[in-house]
């Protein structure tokens, strides 16, 4: 470009002065002073080093936030009264989890609609690890059974830590003239929908476990539920009931004292608790094995860090010999194992009941 005077050649050096070279310092002025290939290799190592750092940087933020864990009291809901079997299994477990893990942790009886109304308030509760129900089978045939029961065992829930099994007793009055298995089935067959028995309410696994009775062997026995076992086992002593399903050590002071009668076991063996008293299957009644179970679940969400946690303390506390005779005491067959081994009894519970109740009409309402 050619400049016609003065004005414009002035301008033309203001411009160029405006767009002088930058002139660099510090760090700055080292880095730019490097050939290309250097620099390149510099940028490639600070993009490492962030890679590296970053991941662990947020772990550690993270971890700053969670915290250690418990650092409250742990609230484990047993969703049945007080003195029933399950709860007894449960505050065994609480009290040696509290001295493990060197926490607190109170079990809270929250009754009511066999379990449905304790599991439900835990489906709602924060997937904190504060939160923990202590379940037993009536977790999976009240949520079999019932439309209505306010929670889902396999979506609501994650599996913590399995803890014991074992069959039911199955026990009759005194002064009901049968002394064996076949007697009463003879009897109840004889005097279709004279004879009754109780239960701890609908769903619950004493009232599965006759239901399912009544479906094998094509007897009409009476069903009367009761908000418990206890009040039902109170009826059975006094005469108002004829029979019922019930946990072995609730049933073994009255059997020595010849306040009641016992006649089988539900499981698929023998009881070490009762050795000389036959099965259902020995008895004659093909396919109605009921084995109640026990474990741990909490609210779907909770940390796989703490679940983790819980069931190795839960493991571990399984194999404090005393734990170990004390359970066996109530009847149970301990089955330590992963979170994994629980969802696994619960989801083929759940399956297992639902075939039954499609196929055979079963009622359990």
């Amino acid at each position: 470009m050619a400049y016609t005077n003065e004005a414009q050649m002035a301008d033309a050096r203001s411009m160029l002065r405006c767009h002088a070279p930058v002139t660099l310092t510090g760090y700055a002025a080292r880095f730019a002073a490097h050939p290309p290939s250097v620099m390149r290799r510099t940028l490639r190592i600070v993009s490492l080093v962030v890679s590296t750092l970053l991941p662990g940087l947020f772990h550690a933020s993270a971890g700053a936030q969670t915290g250690a864990y418990p650092t409250k009291t742990i609230r484990l809901v047993v969703p049945f009264p007080p003195g029933a079997g399950t709860d007894a299994v449960a505050r065994i477990i609480a009290h040696k989890l509290g001295e493990s893990m060197k926490a607190s942790i109170i079990v809270d009886n929250r009754t009511g609609a066999g379990g449905a109304i304790g599991a439900a308030e835990v489906a709602r509760a924060d997937p904190d690890g504060y939160t923990l129900l202590f379940v037993a089978s009536p977790f999976t045939t009240v949520a079999a059974s019932s439309k209505n029961a306010g929670y889902d065992p396999l979506t609501q829930f994650t599996a913590v830590a399995p803890i014991a099994s074992g069959p039911l007793a199955f026990v009759v009055a005194p002064d009901l003239p049968v002394t064996t298995m076949r007697e009463f089935l003879a009897y109840a067959r004889a005097h279709p929908g004279k004879l009754n028995y109780g239960s701890a309410g609908p769903g619950s696994v004493n009232h599965l476990a006759l239901e399912l009775l009544k479906v094998r062997t094509g007897t009409d026995i009476v069903h009367i539920p009761y908000k418990g076992i206890a009040p039902a086992t109170q009826d059975l002593l006094s005469g108002r009931i004829q029979a019922m399903t019930a946990s072995i050590p609730a049933t073994l002071p009255y059997l020595a004292q010849n306040r009641l009668r016992v006649l089988a076991v539900t499981g698929p063996r023998r009881s070490a608790l009762l050795p000389d008293i036959p099965t259902w299957g020995e008895a004659g009644v093909a396919n109605a094995d009921v084995i109640n179970y026990w474990g741990i679940v909490a609210p779907a969400g909770t940390p796989r860090e703490i679940v983790a946690q819980l069931n190795a303390e839960v493991t571990k506390v399984l194999a404090l010999p005393e734990v170990k005779e004390r359970l066996e005491r109530e009847g149970a067959e301990l089955i330590p194992g992963t979170p994994e081994r629980l969802e696994a009894v619960i989801e083929g519970d759940l399956v297992a009941l639902r075939k039954l109740i499609a196929t055979t009409g079963l009622e359990l309402q």
